[in-house]
């Protein structure tokens, strides 16, 4: 028997994500700092809640998805906070992307209080939130992923127990140093193809099969060209994991030096104003060091 489900935090992940739950056909109940944005989720048969601890003390399995390390504190953590009305033996789940030390705190917090946790950040952009094919990186306890798998695979297609608490949010830092990395190299190859006069997007189909070919090239790569920077994932949330990644870098004694310069490229389009742009805007940096635009007749 399916257990009631609750969904915190509705910006354009968790909106999306809470919505395919409602879909699956799950008891769903909504909080979200902002509650406008639960208004729809309510008239399609979600059910409000007045702040995170009502939403637990009516639902047995609770997800979370907001921006930032504090943020989750807050929500499992603080005075109105999850932990203040979940039963023991309930289960929250947080797909927000924090500091892999903070997530142990947390579990540990909450085991006193006989709740259990796992870590389960998510990739694959807004696209995959809306379609339900996302990427979640598990970690925690093995048999209560288990007893997740159902709501997670209404939302994501690859779901992977990577480890115990923490590891979830360790391999999503993996992630996105691959995520930012790789935009690097798209931005720097379109760059170059521009300033060779060549046929943008029959570069990316003559490349994006082989050895070339990525996630960034293949979604991002039209976007650019079409000066289409509605995030998917933007700016400001990529720099808040990429100083998550670069912390850890730092205690673990790891070199990342592409991650590192990508962090402080970014910082100039946050100068600019354009922390609100999706994460593919990058290209706007080297635009602007080389005086030439993607996509622009030459």
């Amino acid at each position: 028997m399916a257990e009631r489900v609750g969904f915190i935090g509705l910006g354009i992940m968790g909106h999306a994500m809470a919505q395919n739950l409602l879909k699956a056909g799950f008891d769903l109940c909504v909080w979200n700092r902002t509650p406008g944005r639960a208004d729809d989720l309510i008239r399609a048969g979600a059910r409000g809640a007045s702040s995170p601890a009502d939403l637990a003390s009516r639902c047995q399995i609770i997800f979370v998805c907001v921006s930032d390390t504090p943020d989750v504190k807050a929500v499992i953590l603080g005075e109105t906070g999850i932990i203040q009305g979940a039963e023991a033996g309930s289960l929250v789940i947080d797909m927000s992307t924090i500091s892999p030390l903070a997530t142990r705190e947390i579990a540990d917090l909450l085991r006193e209080k006989g709740i259990y946790m796992l870590d389960a950040p998510v990739s694959g952009g807004s696209e995959g939130a809306l379609q339900g094919t996302l990427s979640i990186m598990v970690g925690g306890e093995p048999e209560q992923m288990e007893r997740a798998m159902p709501y997670l695979l209404a939302m994501g297609k690859s779901i992977t127990h990577v480890g115990g608490h923490g590891a979830g949010q360790m391999v999503k830092l993996v992630n996105q140093i691959l995520v930012v990395v790789t935009g690097l190299a798209v931005s720097e190859a379109l760059l170059f193809a521009q300033a060779g006069n060549l046929d943008l997007a029959k570069t990316i189909e003559a490349v994006a099969g082989g050895a070339a070919g990525s996630w960034m090239l293949s979604h991002r790569g039209p976007q650019i060209l079409n000066r289409d920077w509605r995030p998917g994932f933007t700016i400001d949330l990529q720099q808040k994991d990429l100083r998550l990644i670069l912390e850890a870098a730092d205690q673990l004694g790891v070199p990342l030096i592409a991650t590192s310069l990508v962090f402080n490229l970014y910082r100039t389009l946050q100068a600019r104003g354009l922390g609100n742009e999706g994460n593919h805007a990058l290209i706007k940096a080297l635009e602007h060091l080389a005086g030439i635009e993607v996509g622009s007749q030459r």
